[in-house]
């Protein structure tokens, strides 16, 4: 799978009296692959999560706490796109099977990631490979 097929979809933030509203995923959007589970994981600053793919999985990644540095590799092409999603640059990344990812805590307090997953989380459809196997420069805060 090709690191062109990501979609980035700018999300709403609705300002509201005693704390905002932030959209997430519709069912009427186009990156909308169906609905397994919603997951989330705290990221500390600095803490790496590489590398992993998923084999059925389309992940809709959602930061509404925080700043996660996302990196995908194409392993056809060999090259690595990234993506830095938070409160400041809130959008949405919709990520097809078959991409190499990882992730990485930019703030100073745990982010929150939130995956809106189009099948329940399978331990059988995830592949792994350790930080050391996908050579990329993490750049520590």
């Amino acid at each position: 799978m090709s690191i062109n097929k990501i979609g980035i979809m700018p999300l709403k933030r609705i300002k509201t009296e005693g704390g905002d509203v932030l959209h997430g995923l519709k069912s009427t959007e186009l990156d909308y692959q169906g609905f397994g589970e919603v997951y989330f994981s705290l990221v500390e600053q600095n803490a790496i999560k590489a590398w992993k793919r998923h084999t059925k999985m389309t992940m809709n990644l959602v930061v509404p706490v925080g700043l996660v540095k996302f990196v995908f590799f194409d392993e056809n092409s060999k090259k690595f796109i990234t993506h830095e999603i938070g409160e400041k640059n809130y959008v949405r990344i919709s990520v097809p099977p078959y991409l190499w990812f990882g992730f990485q805590g930019l703030d100073s307090n745990p982010s929150l990631v939130t995956n809106i997953s189009n099948i329940p989380h399978d331990p059988e459809e995830v592949e792994r490979l350790l930080p050391s196997e996908i050579k990329y420069t993490w750049e520590l805060l």
